[in-house]
């Protein structure tokens, strides 16, 4: 069923022929002659939309657009008026009414108003409680989201946070990395000592290796005391190595003696220094084609992929979206000291079909802008950055098939798979986790789509 229609309309025989023809087209229709009896039934029952002819005996149609908008603004008003009247139209929609039909009414065109005032009911609904949501989310440390892919996360963050086994973060940039790694050490037993976070692409190659182990006084020109690096300074806690994938190819041996043995040597220095960390990894890249390409070094991958993790891209995330985007407004509300109380519609649908090519990062400062320069008390499209705007829909938020086109249920399996695959890159791992598949399934649905 696509929707409950509730119809109003002194035509018994319009009220007959609206029924026939939206029941066919898979809505459940109820009808009334008079306003009166139709509001009487919407304050008893729920319906997706109201249709209402603006010509009634007693109460017009436009006095029970006013009054159901009144009661129930939840429900969408689409009104009929007669051919030429615009003047009515416009005032039905200064009433409140989300659209309107001419006489004689195209059913073709009818059918996409239903359709698109139930899609924004929905949405307006989903919103309602993406917000409460908010209010009521437990975040997972300061990772924030409900979706099945960051409960199964989340599941894998508190098995390893116990365990003092080197772990491996891979995902896209801006997706949470160094958030999941501090959520490691903070539910792990090195909770009390520090968290040391280092980008080893932010560093310059020749001073990378004297960041990480050290350097004695006089090591080279410039040095001209001792300082300890930051394997010594991360000890008893986590060292947080962000883009390993960077380390350039000279300094992965030494990087790989000091995860296994557990031991640096300071630039310059003749003795080793004993190191008491546990290491955490992260990088955006595909370690294992940089390996075969010859950029690194296959013994070093091995010894940081340990026990992998891989952060869900946004667009993976589904309405995770809008409950990041309230959680972004109402901080940045605070923070600019503006009574902003969430996300129009339009906003909700720009953001739920943009594919955020930059993640959570792009996310958040999407909702930055907006709540900075917006003048209304809700989020507008005209907030967003000119990118979103003008954005159009990326695989995710495609309708699953054409007006007319009745898939078989095989094909719209097969058309779920490819969606998913195309929103997480080809990521056949995280493509399963999405899918709620162990990984032989998928391949074998694969397989067969490709025989």
């Amino acid at each position: 069923m696509k929707g409950r229609i509730l119809i109003v309309d002194d035509d018994r025989e319009m009220c007959g022929m609206l029924e026939e023809s939206l029941v066919r087209r898979e809505f459940q229709v109820e009808w009334h002659l008079r306003a009166e009896a139709a509001l009487e039934q919407i304050h008893q029952q729920d319906f997706d939309v109201l249709l209402t002819d603006l010509n009634l005996p007693g109460m017009d149609g436009l006095e029970l657009c006013r009054r159901v908008i009144e009661a129930r603004e939840d429900i969408p008003v689409v009104v009929i008026t007669a051919f030429g009247s615009l003047e009515t139209a416009v005032g039905a929609l200064r009433a409140g009414a989300y659209d309107f039909v001419t006489k004689p009414v195209d059913l073709d065109l009818l059918v996409f108003a239903l359709e698109r005032a139930i899609k924004q009911r929905r949405l307006q609904q989903q919103v309602r409680v993406l917000r409460e949501s908010v209010r009521r989310a437990q975040p997972f440390d300061d990772l924030l989201g409900q979706s099945r892919v960051m409960q199964e996360l989340y599941d894998q963050l508190k098995r390893l946070a116990e365990l003092d086994i080197t772990v491996l973060i891979t995902g896209e940039s801006g997706t949470g990395k160094e958030l999941a790694a501090r959520a490691l050490h903070n539910r792990g037993p090195r909770r009390d000592g520090p968290f040391v976070a280092v980008n080893c692409a932010a560093l310059p190659e020749n001073l990378l290796e004297s960041e990480l182990f050290g350097h004695v006084k006089g090591a080279f020109t410039g040095a001209g005391e001792a300082r300890s690096g930051l394997f010594q300074q991360a000890r008893g806690g986590t060292l947080f190595l962000d883009e390993i994938g960077e380390v350039p190819l000279n300094l992965q041996p030494k990087l790989l003696r000091a995860l296994e043995q557990r031991k640096v040597r300071p630039v310059g220095a003749a003795q080793e220094v004993a190191v008491d960390a546990r290491f955490v990894t992260a990088t955006n890249r595909d370690l294992e084609q940089d390996v075969a390409d010859g950029r690194f070094r296959e013994d070093l991958y091995y010894r940081l992929n340990v026990v992998p993790i891989e952060m869900p891209p946004l667009r993976a995330r589904g309405t995770d979206i809008l409950l990041l985007a309230e959680h972004f407004a109402s901080q940045c509300a605070k923070r600019f000291d503006k009574q902003v109380t969430g996300l129009s519609q339009p906003v909700a649908e720009k953001l739920l079909s943009y594919s955020w090519p930059g993640n959570v990062r792009e996310l958040r400062n999407a909702m930055e802008r907006a709540v900075a320069l917006t003048r209304f008390n809700t989020l507008a499209i005209e907030d967003l950055p000119d990118r979103l705007r003008e954005s159009q829909p990326g695989p995710m938020a495609t309708d699953l098939a054409g007006p007319g086109e009745l898939p078989s249920l095989a094909e719209v399996e097969r058309r779920h798979i490819e969606r998913v695959l195309e929103a997480v890159e080809g990521n056949r791992t995280l493509a399963a986790r999405i899918l709620g598949l162990d990984r032989k399934t998928l391949y074998r649905k694969l397989r067969s789509k490709e025989e």
